[in-house]
């Protein structure tokens, strides 16, 4: 193993929570920390101003000056992206999934604001309706109606004020392409193959960034690979690990 004292914190999704992670299985692997962000899982989410660097403070203060192998998949890798920014110290290995190194366009915010003023008015239960079609691949909503369940459980579940929290954050996070372009840590890549959120180009642009990044897309899912195809993100990352 690469890094056999080095935990791996892996974090969640948009807008779901720690369960998106409960079928990968590298525990054995690894030490693997799976915290549920502010606001999400029922954590509380406090007073601070939307930024996704107070999430990745959350971060820093449960590693407690541990070094680490930083990841997460969505909203997850730029949260990752932040403690990159705001405490590169810590950061032994980024694990991206399903991100990308830009800031949100000007119609990409607009849209999320509409999402967030919405959740704040109505709370999250048009969210899921909203959000499932782009976050799940065709072959999942075809041929995996447990995942999509599973996914609709996690999303209805979020309070709506988190939710719009979290949006306005992601909305207000910086272009992070010259950050990754100089981070010497090696660095796994995940797609997949079904994604229409972050298309094959935007994820190639990603690993061009970083001189040690390996990327893997995997057949069949889409925005979400640890849900729709857990056994093969399981292997890819234990596959990096080694």
């Amino acid at each position: 193993m690469r890094f056999p004292d080095t935990p791996l914190v892996l974090l969640h999704a948009f807008p779901l929570d720690h369960r998106m992670w409960d079928e990968v299985g590298v525990a054995e692997h690894v030490e693997l920390l799976t915290p549920d962000q502010r606001g999400f899982g029922g954590t509380p989410l406090g007073t601070d101003a939307p930024d996704l660097d107070t999430v990745a403070a959350d971060v820093v203060e449960l590693l407690d000056g541990r070094r680490a192998l930083v990841g997460g998949c969505s909203m997850g890798s730029y949260v990752a992206m932040s403690v990159l920014r705001t405490a590169p110290e810590l950061v032994a290995g980024l694990v991206l999934v399903s991100g990308r190194a830009t800031a949100d366009t000007e119609a990409g915010r607009a849209n999320r604001e509409t999402m967030a003023a919405r959740a704040e008015q109505e709370g999250a239960g048009f969210v899921a309706d909203a959000m499932l079609p782009a976050l799940l691949g065709a072959e999942t909503h075809e041929r995996r109606p447990d995942v999509v369940a599973a996914v609709r459980t996690l999303v209805s579940e979020q309070d709506g004020a988190t939710i719009a929290w979290a949006q306005r954050a992601m909305g207000a996070r910086p272009d992070s392409s010259d950050l990754l372009r100089g981070a010497d840590v090696p660095t796994l890549i995940v797609r997949g193959e079904q994604d229409t959120l972050i298309p094959a180009e935007e994820a190639d642009a990603l690993a061009a960034l970083m001189p040690k990044a390996e990327v893997v897309t995997l057949a069949g899912a889409g925005h979400l690979p640890p849900m729709e195809a857990p056994e093969e993100f399981t292997g890819a990352v234990a596959r990096w690990l080694e």
